[in-house]
């Protein structure tokens, strides 16, 4: 028969004596003692540490916050007035345009006179835009042009308002410039895909026609009929001019046809009337 397996049987450390009882409870409470003071000296050195970074950094870093409040607080002021600038602007603009439609050209003058001293870059631009073109229709052209031509070489007027302040300088002095002078001028703007295609590239073929290059001018003229983002009645001249210069800009009669007024029912026209062939 086998064996049964042997259990072994924990002991248990023997109990302590009093004396050695309080040993123990003194030595813990020691330990918790000691725990508890370098708690208390490490506290008092980090406190040390923080009063002498204060005193070292304290005075220059609070000038340095009160500064950037101060400029943030100057930054916040200027960008309100700049929105009040912008929207007395805004408002001026639309005062002066209004006047221009009722024909109080010189209340719209008077109107334009703080924007162009005191506005933003944009809305005095604008203003002087609306200047020039006041000028114009006084019968001014000659002050007109040259506030145009000003408008178009100054660098910090937006892209789009120089081109179009270069045409309407070249609109007006036409006819003082040699042709040679408009086609550089306006030979930038007078390609498809620019803004102002239409209008710059009309008076540039007005003038490839005073040169006498009636090919490049009809090629042109044509460009501008078949080109979509172009004002209808400005493709229609320029389909009239190419159609003089030999140029076949009509790409689908009916939309002509259509264009300039449906033929009413019952009336046909030529291509209607005459008989289908056999």
């Amino acid at each position: 028969m086998s064996k049964p397996p042997e259990t072994s049987i924990p002991m248990r450390s023997p109990p302590l004596s009093p004396d050695a009882a309080r040993a123990e409870e003194l030595r813990r409470r020691r330990e918790a003692e000691s725990e508890a003071a370098l708690r208390e000296i490490d506290e008092a050195y980090r406190q040390d540490q923080m009063a002498e970074f204060g005193r070292r950094y304290g005075k220059p870093l609070l000038a340095g916050i009160l500064l950037a409040l101060v400029a943030l607080g100057g930054f916040l002021f200027w960008q309100h007035r700049q929105e009040q600038e912008r929207e007395r602007g805004s408002e001026a603009l639309v005062t002066a345009l209004d006047q221009v439609e009722a024909g109080n050209l010189a209340a719209a003058e008077q109107g334009l006179a703080p924007v162009l001293a005191e506005g933003s870059d944009g809305a005095r631009a604008l203003a002087r835009m609306l200047t020039a073109g006041i000028a114009a229709q006084n019968g001014n052209a000659r002050r007109a042009g040259e506030e145009f031509a000003a408008i178009a070489d100054d660098g910090s007027v937006p892209a789009e308002l120089r081109q179009l302040a270069r045409i309407r300088q070249v609109a007006l002095q036409f006819d003082q410039l040699p042709p040679q002078r408009v086609v550089a001028l306006l030979a930038d703007q007078a390609r498809p895909g620019q803004p102002f295609f239409g209008s710059a590239g009309e008076l540039v073929g007005m003038a490839l026609l005073e040169q006498g290059n009636t090919q490049q001018a009809g090629a042109l003229f044509g460009q501008i009929a078949r080109d979509a983002a172009v004002p209808e009645s400005l493709r229609s001249r320029a389909r009239q001019m190419a159609g003089l210069l030999g140029v076949d800009t009509i790409e689908d009669v009916r939309e002509v046809i259509g264009q300039q007024g449906a033929v009413p029912q019952g009336e046909a026209g030529p291509a209607a009337a005459a008989p289908a062939a056999e």
